[in-house]
Formats: C-alpha cells, sequence, structure tokens
C-alpha cells in the first residue's frame, strides 16, 4: 500500500471495479481472494458498500453493482460527453466531416456524441445511440483494435491496431467511408470504458485529412480525461 492511501477505502473501490469487471457478480468467497482478505473484512466491505446502494446482494450469494454505482455510472457518462464536445467538434471542423464518440456496450459500439462541421451541406447524420456490432464499422474496428492483442483476431482489427487507425468502406451504410481510433485510456483510471473517436462521410471524404486529425483528436481527447 503507497503511503497516503488509505486501505479501506483502496479495498471498496477495488470491489466496485471487480464488480464491474464480472458479468455475473461475485460471491464474497471470490472477492476475499482476489482482495487478499479474510472473508469477515469483504464481508464488512460489501455490508458498507451495500448500505450506500453501491452494491446488490442477488438471491444466490452473488454480489453486482447497485443502483448507487450504476447512477455514478450515468453521470460519469455525461461528463465524458461534456468534456468530449470540444474535442469532437473540432475534430468535425478539421476533418471536414460528421464527427462522433462511440463506446462499447456488451457486444456493441453506440454513438454517444456527434457533430456536423458547419460548412459542409453533404453531412451523413449519425445519430446518437446509434448502435452496431463492434466487428463492423470504423468505430467498432477501432475500439477492438485498442484491446490487448489476441491471436484470433481479425485482419481489420489487427491492421487497426498497426495504423493507429481504422477505415472502412460502405460496412454500415452504402456510400459511407468511416475513420476511427481508439482512444487510449488508462485501464487502471477507467478499467471499464471503451472507446473510439471517428468522422464518417461519403465518397468525397478527404482520407489524408480524416486520418491526420482523427488519431490526433483520440489523443488530445485521451488527454483531457487524464486530467
Amino acid at each position: 500500500m503507497e503511503q497516503g492511501r488509505l486501505q479501506t477505502l483502496d479495498r471498496g473501490l477495488t470491489v466496485l471495479r471487480l464488480l464491474a469487471e464480472s458479468a455475473d457478480g461475485l460471491k464474497i468467497a471470490a472477492l476475499a481472494e482476489r482482495l487478499g482478505v479474510h472473508r469477515a473484512i469483504a464481508y464488512r466491505i460489501v455490508n458498507t458498500l451495500a448500505d450506500h446502494g453501491m452494491v446488490h446482494r442477488l438471491a444466490g450469494g452473488r454480489i453486482v453493482l447497485g443502483s448507487g454505482a450504476l447512477l455514478l455510472g450515468a453521470r460519469a457518462e455525461g461528463n465524458l460527453r461534456a468534456l468530449a464536445r470540444p474535442v469532437v467538434e473540432a475534430l468535425a471542423e478539421r476533418a471536414g466531416a460528421t464527427a462522433f464518440l462511440s463506446v462499447a456496450q456488451g457486444e456493441d459500439g453506440v454513438a454517444v456524441l456527434t457533430a456536423e462541421p458547419r460548412d459542409t451541406f453533404l453531412n451523413i447524420h449519425y445519430r446518437v445511440g446509434t448502435r452496431h456490432p463492434l466487428s463492423r464499422g470504423a468505430a467498432g474496428i477501432a475500439i477492438l483494435a485498442g484491446r490487448p492483442p489476441q491471436d484470433d483476431d481479425p485482419e481489420p482489427v489487427r491492421r487497426a491496431r498497426a495504423d493507429g487507425y481504422s477505415l472502412t468502406r460502405g460496412e454500415l451504410q452504402a456510400g459511407a467511408v468511416g475513420v476511427s481510433s481508439p482512444v487510449p485510456l488508462s485501464r487502471e483510471a477507467y478499467p471499464t470504458l471503451e472507446c473510439s473517436l471517428g468522422v464518417v462521410a461519403l465518397d468525397g471524404l478527404d482520407i489524408d485529412r480524416a486520418v491526420a486529425a482523427v488519431p490526433a483528436a483520440a489523443a488530445e481527447l485521451a488527454a483531457q480525461l487524464a486530467g
């Protein structure tokens, strides 16, 4: 434990992170093992978190995130949009195309923020809430490219990881060209947040302009989120 850190708070936050990373929740014994503490200590930490609505006990004994944690997550997503908005708007102007921020939700990528350039009339209107499989489209492939390499990664993901951006044509809409880059976030600071930043336009998209602007904007947003 580093000097200046509160051990109990550190353990409580670790429990929240472990539960956020677990699709089905964890039992007290598993939490105790991962924390390296006695079950009684893990039980007290869970009780305290439950009193604040941060975790919830299911009938089978598994612990999952509670409504309090979900509320914090919703507020965090709102803060993400507020921090990202100037970056997304500036990217739209630099690339001369509709810009968007997507986040991973399960096996899908979901657009949470979009912006259109002021002086371009033939924009693709990319709606907030638009959802696509991560395996299709520039945004999803970029999110996959931001993950640690896997032996079974498809070629588009490998190429996007090597290039620093994904480039797709017509995968989600006929005539549309998309360029996206993963936002390189610290896994320690953002263990469950995966997002990409990109642009989309019709065939007239200036590819050279986009592939210069998109990775730079993704790096800028990562720096903003790092504080």
